[in-house]
């Protein structure tokens, strides 16, 4: 008979130790990260919210809207819509950002994504024009 190994109730607490302090690292970088965009770029033509998409390669969960890093360092839901109408005769643009407080295991892909578009942005700035 094989004789078993760790405990899987004391693997799976490893575990997720190892996420928290993985989301944890990630989130303190991504906050000085966020320092070094100066002028932090504004969010695909916004006039409101300066941002970036922190989108990770894979398809996002469906019940999210844009997930975008702000200047605090945080990620955000962002979400706008256009109304038209009777008392909006030229169309209107309405802009909000929800901040998100996800799960360790979610965060991971967006923060990481993040840092990966912060490093762009500050490579593309160092470029002569």
């Amino acid at each position: 008979m094989a004789q078993r190994g760790t405990d899987p109730l004391t693997r799976r607490a490893k575990a997720d130790i190892l996420i928290e302090t993985t989301a944890s690292q990630l989130r303190d970088m991504l906050h000085q990260a966020v320092g070094e965009l100066d002028p932090f770029p504004f969010f695909m033509g916004s006039l409101l919210f300066q941002g970036f998409e922190a989108e990770p390669g894979e398809p996002a969960k469906a019940e999210r809207g844009c997930i975008i890093v702000c200047p605090d360092g945080e990620l955000y839901e962002y979400t706008y819509s256009m109304m038209v109408g009777p008392l909006y005769p030229e169309p209107f643009r309405k802009e909000e950002a929800k901040k998100l407080d996800l799960p360790p295991q979610d965060y991971i892909p967006y923060a990481y994504n993040a840092l990966c578009q912060i490093t762009r942005l500050l490579l593309e700035r160092e470029q002569p024009s």
